[in-house]
């Protein structure tokens, strides 16, 4: 059975490859789905997520990765995906994702999701926080994958002028 695990994954965090690893050895294609959240502003481009991703999930042989700027519920009806995951750390998340399930349920009842949290270590991890720690120089190897580190610190060089208060 075929997945759809969508995010705009700006970066990719550990969080977000807990959930990939574990939905790669339950099903039989991950279809791992950049979508676009028109109340974000991205820092990546959406190729350079789509390398990021591709380049942590090298070793996972049925993960595949595309790009869609439309209704994720759309995407799955036009791919013959049955079924999504999302992945929860908190109530905030919860209530996010129990919105979106509404919706998705009410545009295409044939569409299940399915949610994953992430592990322990991983629970409070965003793609936010990540940028905020790159952003004043902290190590975010904790955070992200190893292969991802200096891509995301370089990303953020020219960015990093703090101001003085």
């Amino acid at each position: 059975m075929r997945i759809c695990y969508p995010g705009s994954f700006d970066p990719l965090s550990n969080g977000h490859l807990d959930i990939i690893k574990r939905l790669s050895k339950n099903f039989s294609e991950v279809v791992i789905l950049i979508s676009n959240n028109i109340n974000k502003h991205y820092t990546f481009t959406v190729n350079e997520r789509k390398e990021m991703i591709e380049l942590a999930t090298k070793d996972l042989k049925n993960v595949k990765i595309d790009i869609y700027n439309g209704l994720v519920v759309n995407y799955c009806a036009e791919n013959n995906i049955k079924l999504l995951a999302r992945g929860l750390r908190n109530i905030s998340d919860y209530e996010a994702e129990f919105n979106l399930f509404q919706f998705n349920r009410d545009l295409n009842p044939n569409i299940e999701t399915i949610l994953l949290y992430p592990s322990s270590k991983n629970q409070f991890i965003s793609s936010s926080a990540v940028k905020e720690l790159v952003t004043f120089n902290a190590d975010i190897s904790k955070y992200v994958p190893k292969e991802l580190i200096q891509i995301i610190k370089d990303k953020f060089k020219e960015n990093i002028k703090v101001k003085k208060l």
